[in-house]
């Protein structure tokens, strides 16, 4: 019983974390990333579709992303998605390719961007406190349904703290990373 639970816990904090991670990876910085387009939605032929499948997305330089409509007739779809995702991002179109430019980002800007990276860390810390609550209470009940000795409960608080710390330590370290890449110039 105790081991399921630690083992469902670890799971769903990884699944926390591996959220934290994606949310700051659509964030806009000053690098081009593909992932940055993860939000975009196209409307292809009366269905909604995420951009990656409608074309592929590269990174060819610093500041620059160009995407490749596999059909030509979806292009102009895929600049109005673009537009209507407000990532300020102005699409380029050239034949059945896409240009967007990022444009470096201003202090205020970049300000801004900490602040969102900062809620979106507390989000995944408070995620993570919340699965511990839940572990924590199914030791008990077990504990009270006489499924575990005492001692297992205790231990299994003490592991349960433990993958917490963990986790949200993991999480401190992937803000801070992408704190810094925010801020560089």
């Amino acid at each position: 019983m105790l081991d399921k639970v630690l083992k469902e816990t670890e799971e769903k904090m990884l699944k926390s974390l591996q959220s934290v991670k994606k949310d700051f990876a659509s964030l806009r910085t000053g690098k081009a990333s593909p992932s940055l387009l993860d939000s975009v939605k196209v409307d292809y032929h009366g269905t909604i579709l995420p951009l990656n499948q409608l074309a592929s997305i590269s990174a060819p330089e610093p500041r620059l992303l160009v995407i490749q409509a596999w059909d030509k007739g979806v292009v102009g779809e895929i600049s109005k998605g673009i537009q209507k995702a407000d990532l300020g991002l102005n699409p380029q179109v050239e034949g059945n390719i896409i240009r967007l430019p990022i444009p470096p980002l201003n202090e205020e800007r970049r300000k801004e961007l900490v602040k969102h990276c900062r809620k979106l860390s507390e989000e995944g810390k408070v995620a993570v406190r919340n699965i511990r609550r839940e572990a924590n209470e199914a030791l008990k009940k077990a504990e009270k349904d006489r499924q575990i000795p005492e001692d297992d409960l205790k231990k299994g608080t003490d592991k349960i703290q433990k993958l917490t710390d963990k986790y949200i330590a993991l999480v401190d370290e992937d803000m801070g990373s992408k704190e810094k890449e925010v801020m560089e110039v």
